[in-house]
């Protein structure tokens, strides 16, 4: 796979199933400590591929974001951009690639309610159709991970 255009096969309007931690740094195992709700997605390719941007709405929450993802070709790497609607801000980039079966992993610097986290952002299962994307954070620079948020992702038919 070719990790310049890496987000190629993200384009279109996407159906998306959420299922996220209520405590994102809660490691606690059980059914009760997940929500899950729907997000609608459309996304675009820009500069041949080597950019990308979507946005995302999650209808019964009352938020949306936005996504842009910028190819570096001198650093082989993509850095992704979330921007929410209540803060209107970017935070800061996860940066990562593409590997040759199609997996991107992607890592960066944040803070999550005062605490800063290590973050990773997994892109998987990439079909004509489908995709995957999970997130995790880690409080203990990288050594553990809890994974905090997944999107099942269903291209809409045209």
């Amino acid at each position: 796979m070719d990790n310049s255009t890496g987000f190629g096969f993200f384009t279109g309007t996407y159906d998306v199933v959420n299922r996220r931690r209520k405590d994102f740094l809660d490691p606690t195992e059980g059914e009760d400590r997940w929500e899950e709700f729907p997000g609608l997605t459309r996304a675009s390719a820009h500069f041949d591929g080597r950019a990308n941007f979507d946005e995302i709405e999650f209808p019964t929450k009352g938020f949306a974001g936005l996504t842009l993802r910028l190819y570096d070709p001198a650093a082989d790497a993509w850095s992704q951009y979330w921007a929410s609607k209540r803060t209107g801000t970017l935070f800061p980039p996860v940066t990562g690639r593409f590997e040759p079966d199609g997996t991107g992993v992607f890592h960066g610097d944040d803070e999550h309610l005062g605490r800063r986290v290590k973050v990773r952002f997994v892109w998987s299962e990439v079909t004509e159709t489908t995709a995957h994307w999970e997130q995790a954070f880690s409080v203990d620079e990288g050594r553990t991970w809890i994974t905090n948020w997944h999107m099942h992702m269903t291209r809409r038919a045209t």
